[in-house]
């Protein structure tokens, strides 16, 4: 029949392969496995090599390859064959560099990986891309300031039509009107002039942006390439369909009215940064109480910041701030005695040669932590040199640096009332009736579902977007306000795909730092738009196809898909049905591991494509002392760290067999417990690190798979194993030096406890 499918097996006897391992008894492995035919090279990477294939798959020999070789994480771009499914079967990494070449132990381990490559083969298949519809290649930019205005030109200059959307009545933000900023320009000495008027003006006359003043979003639907947004301005509104969304709202300064310690509504001399900036643009400073120009200013450095009754963290930029605003004060009038008064001065980069030219010009540096300003300005410090309290008096003003707090909200605007439609879920099983209180939300409507969302996700304030999501109007947030755009794991990123933010709403950063931030979300922005034309994923997945199917003839609606899902892709229809919004989703399977009745599935990834792998390892039966532990590893950091423990020549217990997995998201608690009842020893989820510092590129893999396994030990009670036979494990992609280790910890802890009585069952 013409969609039979024909396994073709190839084995590389390359980089040691062919010295560690009998490739003839991996061939025959592989046959018995129920594959077409198998066949052996000395350099599958090679171009005979890749032609053997390419000639395979020509004559119609073969169309589904597996490759019995090198990692899947490398040579992809020889190993991948258009129109072909193509699974990896890792042979080198995993097998013969991190084992003894000629065991016994290692030939198994190379056959097993290859049962498991066929049979992932046979149930897996070549996912197509789901055709959408029209796609809309304009961006929308949300915030009308520099980091807003430098974004629209950029989304401009590359050839794409943008929306800029400002809630204000006029573009330019907060720094608007500030005369000098930052030095952004060699030689970094010297305040320079504001580039924000110029760049208005750039705005205005550039034909591909279209200006919007007055404007807020009044409500975001759809998904990447083909959000529909309703701009509301005054009593009018109007809908848009966009590609992409940049969100560039900025910052604001912390409210100064909480230092009452450090002087600010004490004395009217004592002013915050932001404040000096508007009396430099109104004329020559001079003293709010008498009208003088001050002759001996201080400046107080982290005032509010890195204080947790305040702002917890640092907001970076104010040192140079400071800098600039006592450079200015100098040389309006040389006689000015400038002092910075700081904790910790940060200058990174360039901003170090501005810090040099602050100190030739006279301005004073001291190292302490001021505690508190009196009514006389009176500054009273703790030196760190001199190890004591000492008392700055006899100043004319003193400026607080203030922090930089995020608008991930509209402020002003009030909170929305969450609905039955947009339910918070919550972990309290004794009580799932009762309403719980979520900070920006009222009555929130609890249902007995797994909960994954936080305090510090709901923000205060009203939705900048007003997303009509299953989750949620607001953007996910991290700590302190700022949008969850994780450092290490996807910068400019949201947990809402094709929603992008940049500039200060993500971190504390200069100008300088902004104006680059805003590229790279355009950017990312734009391919966004370019993958989810053409049906493909977006990161950390790019370019992936498969998307979760739902078999609704099963589906008890029990909405765990809908909550769970890290990224809003999945709502809920009339009946209580989920629908899945496919380019918001990220292909991480999340959904397939919450799903108790195990309705969704992709084409070549599902919980029982998982099962029949680990089923197709030979389990040595319980008096060959040789046990079988079943690893699960997340493909973003646990897998990548395995691998460099094989390349780095790390060894460990022979005893474990591996399956990458997309996140441990997608784990079910049957993997685990059919794993057990199959007679393997022990199982093993090795994912990302979770927690408030997470690394876990679906943001919350680890930590559902903690979850889930908190009730794996009803099973084990179940089937009378010990809990101690599944473990958890949080593995980065740095630590290929101790991975090892650990396996071989909880190996001798498995020997330990003794081997499964379910061998041979």
């Amino acid at each position: 029949m013409a969609d039979e499918k024909k396994i073709g097996v190839y084995l590389c006897s390359g980089c040691g392969i062919g010295d560690a391992i009998n490739v003839s008894a991996t061939e025959t492995a592989a046959t018995k496995q129920k594959a077409s035919f198998c066949k052996s090279h000395s350099a599958l990477c090679s171009e005979e090599g890749v032609n053997l294939i390419k000639g395979d798959i020509a004559s119609g020999e073969t169309n589904s390859v597996v490759i019995g070789a090198c990692s899947g994480r490398v040579m992809t771009d020889k190993f991948q064959f258009d129109g072909t499914n193509v699974v990896r079967s890792n042979l080198r990494e995993q097998v013969v560099w991190s084992h003894p070449a000629g065991d016994e132990d290692t030939q198994m381990m190379a056959d097993d990986n290859v049962r498991m490559g066929v049979t992932q083969a046979r149930l897996g298949n070549l996912p197509t891309a789901l055709a959408e519809g029209e796609f809309s290649d304009t961006l929308l930019i949300v915030g009308g300031g520099y980091v807003g205005m430098t974004a629209a030109l950029e989304a401009a200059k590359s050839g794409h039509q943008a929306i800029l959307v400002e809630r204000s009545d006029s573009l330019g933000g907060m720094i608007k009107d500030w005369t000098r900023v930052n030095p952004d320009d060699a030689p970094y000495r010297e305040p320079q002039d504001n580039p924000v008027p110029g760049l208005i003006e750039t705005v205005k006359n550039n034909a591909k942006i279209t200006i919007m003043t007055n404007t807020t979003v009044a409500k975001t639907d759809g998904m990447p390439g083909r959000f529909v947004v309703e701009l509301a301005k005054g009593g009018t509104s109007s809908v848009e369909t966009v590609g992409a969304i940049i969100v560039a709202t900025g910052w604001r300064p912390y409210d100064a009215n909480k230092l009452g310690h450090l002087g600010y509504g004490v004395s009217p001399d004592v002013v915050t940064n932001v404040e000096l900036e508007a009396m430099f643009a109104a004329g020559p400073v001079k003293r709010k109480s008498n009208g003088s120009a001050p002759k001996q200013v201080a400046f107080v450095q982290c005032a509010g910041s890195r204080d947790p009754a305040h702002l917890p963290y640092c907001s970076s930029v104010c040192c140079s701030q400071s800098i600039k605003n006592a450079l200015r004060l100098i040389e309006a009038d040389p006689d000015v005695m400038c002092t910075i008064i700081f904790d910790e001065l940060r200058t990174p980069g360039t901003a170090e040669e501005f810090y040099r030219s602050a100190q030739e010009k006279g301005v004073v540096f001291v190292k302490g932590k001021v505690a508190t300003v009196d009514g006389n300005l009176t500054v009273t410090y703790h030196d760190d040199l001199l190890g004591d309290d000492i008392p700055m008096a006899g100043l004319d003003m003193v400026v607080l640096a203030t922090g930089m707090v995020p608008n991930s909200t509209n402020t002003e605007g009030a909170a929305i009332e969450l609905n039955p439609e947009q339910a918070v879920y919550s972990h309290d099983d004794i009580n799932p009736a009762a309403p719980i209180q979520v900070a920006g939300y009222k009555d929130g409507v609890v249902a007995p579902a797994v909960q994954v969302r936080t305090q510090n996700e709901v923000p205060d304030g009203a939705p900048i977007l007003n997303l009509q999501y299953r989750q949620g109007p607001h953007i996910p947030i991290l700590a302190d306000g700022f949008s969850d755009s994780h450092y290490i794991c996807f910068p400019y990123e949201t947990r809402r795909t094709g929603i992008y933010t940049c500039g200060p709403v993500r971190r504390p950063m200069d100008m300088g730092e902004a104006g680059l931030d805003a590229a790279g979300a355009v950017l990312k922005g734009i391919q966004a738009i370019h993958n989810v034309r053409h049906g493909r994923s977006l990161h950390p997945r790019v370019g992936d196809l498969s998307y979760p199917k739902f078999g609704l003839s099963q589906c008890t609606k029990c909405r765990r898909c809908t909550v769970e899902c890290p990224f809003g892709a999945i709502d809920e229809q009339a009946d209580g049905y989920p629908t899945l919004n496919a380019s918001r989703c990220r292909r991480c399977g999340t959904c397939m591991g919450a799903c108790p009745v195990r309705t969704i599935s992709f084409d070549n990834y599902s919980v029982d494509m998982i099962n029949q792998m680990a089923a197709s390892c030979e389990i040595p039966d319980e008096f060959s002392g040789k046990a079988r532990i079943l690893i699960l590893a997340c493909e973003n950091d646990a897998y990548p760290a395995l691998d460099m423990s094989g390349i780095n020549r790390h060894t460990y217990s022979a005893f474990v067999r591996i399956i990458p997995v997309r996140c441990l998201g997608s784990v079910s608690l049957l993997n685990v417990s059919e794993a057990l009842s199959k007679g393997y020893d022990g199982v093993v989820l090795m994912g990302c690190k979770s927690g408030d510092d997470y690394q876990c590129h679906f943001v919350k893999g680890s930590a559902l798979a903690k979850e889930r396994m908190g009730k794996v030990s009803e099973t084990l009670k179940s089937m009378m194993l010990e809990p101690e036979r599944v473990q958890s494990m949080e593995i980065a992609i740095s630590d290929s030096a101790r991975v090892g280790k650990i396996i071989d910890d909880f190996a001798a802890n498995i020997v330990k406890i003794g081997l499964n009585p379910f061998k041979g069952f």
